[in-house]
């Protein structure tokens, strides 16, 4: 079969729901703390030269910065007003220049979600609460430093008018949404002035291929002369032998049908392995290889060793089905999936009801990284029972 009739095969069920839903798939606006001409649009003629140098002089001075980076399938449930986020952000042990935050499921996954208008109140809770709680830990930090206050407890509150948001410490340089899957990322004020070319991509990869209940949101943008491309995933669900190529396609789909714009004569990256740095989370759905009964033992037993021999994504990797050259810290955190809600028991463990799915424990939610320079400081899970997953979180330097 010619390529051509292969890019038609794919085309058409994207062509077909444009036209029955009448949304657009690929939608490149997203949301900022300001508008995106108030700080990062410079004349043409100086980024073009700035891209030439770059290209030119391997010798050029590179910055490093702390980034944390947090992956969190929420179930459709949104937060609480009173919900803290100072432990999952891990404001009050470290501090970090950027953070880069992915949720899938932010909403639920019915179909008046996935076909219907765009839904962003839950998005734009999250948002507020992490606003909230990274610029109040960040005022608390430096008061405490100075001496003036006593340690306390930060809680979120609700989202500040536009006067306070003058002086914040850190600012959303992008939230996009598409679907239930949701990224923002966040930096410190200071740095804002650095930043240019930012731009989104989304791919739809779930219903006839190309709506939005699986798939990604990718951002990308420049720091300095330094580019950064974050992906959030949300891969293809399933627990059935053969499934997993199913997420191995989603994730070739992914990197092939991301596209940035490459800017007037600027020669900006396009596709995502062109970026510098670049960080892959998300719920990529990996399962373990096993029996859904022997691995309910294993994880009782806690053999966690035997039960990561067998995970899905590693073995992949190691076949050189998928994601060939991405790198993934040691994982020495428990199975992120799947609790029943508000427990630490593994959804299954106990009497089910009658034609209730069995959903074995796996470890669901993973952060990849790629990129010269990248090196990953810290991989663990956190603790919350929100939802049936526990986030993943990961800090670079």
């Amino acid at each position: 079969m010619s390529e051509k009739n292969r890019k038609g095969e794919v085309m058409w069920p994207r062509l077909v729901a444009n036209k029955l839903f009448r949304r657009p798939l690929w939608s490149t606006n997203f949301v900022a703390d300001f508008p995106s001409s108030e700080i990062w649009l410079e004349e043409p003629s100086l980024d073009h030269e700035a891209i030439v140098l770059r290209n030119c002089d391997s010798k050029l001075e590179t910055h490093s910065y702390k980034l944390f980076a947090s992956t969190w399938n929420v179930g459709g449930i949104p937060p609480s007003d009173t919900l803290n986020l100072e432990d999952w952000l891990d404001t009050k042990n470290n501090s970090y220049d950027i953070y880069v935050l992915g949720f899938q499921e932010i909403v639920p996954l019915k179909a008046k979600n996935v076909l219907g208008p765009e839904k962003n109140k839950s998005s734009a809770k999250w948002n507020s609460l992490i606003r909230s709680t990274l610029n109040e830990s960040t005022y608390n930090s430096k008061e405490l430093k100075a001496g003036d206050i006593d340690k306390q407890k930060v809680h979120p509150v609700k989202e500040s008018n536009s006067k306070d948001n003058i002086d914040q410490a850190f600012r959303c340089i992008m939230s996009k949404q598409m679907v239930g899957i949701s990224i923002s990322v966040w930096v410190r004020s200071d740095l804002l002035r650095y930043i240019k070319h930012p731009s989104v991509s989304c791919v739809g990869c779930g219903i006839m291929g190309c709506l939005g209940n699986k798939g990604s949101v990718s951002v990308r943008f420049f720091l300095h002369e330094t580019s950064f491309c974050f992906i959030c995933c949300h891969l293809a669900s399933g627990e059935k032998e053969g499934d997993e190529m199913n997420r191995n396609c989603n994730a070739m789909d992914i990197f092939s049908r991301t596209s940035f714009p490459c800017g007037p004569s600027l020669n900006l990256p396009q596709k995502i392995l062109e970026h510098d740095r670049i960080i892959l989370l998300g719920d990529l759905n990996y399962r373990i290889s096993l029996p859904e009964a022997e691995t309910r033992l294993r994880v009782e037993r806690k053999e966690w060793e035997i039960l990561l021999q067998k995970d899905q994504l590693r073995g992949e990797v190691s076949a050189g089905r998928a994601f060939e050259g991405w790198h993934e810290g040691a994982i020495e955190f428990t199975p992120t999936y799947k609790y029943y809600p508000n427990s630490d028991d593994y959804y299954g463990c106990l009497p089910s009801k009658k034609g209730e799915k069995k959903r074995a424990p796996a470890w669901c939610d993973r952060i990849l990284w790629q990129g010269k320079g990248l090196k990953q400081i810290l991989y663990d899970r956190y603790e919350c029972k929100l939802s049936d997953h526990r986030p993943v979180r990961a800090s670079h330097i």
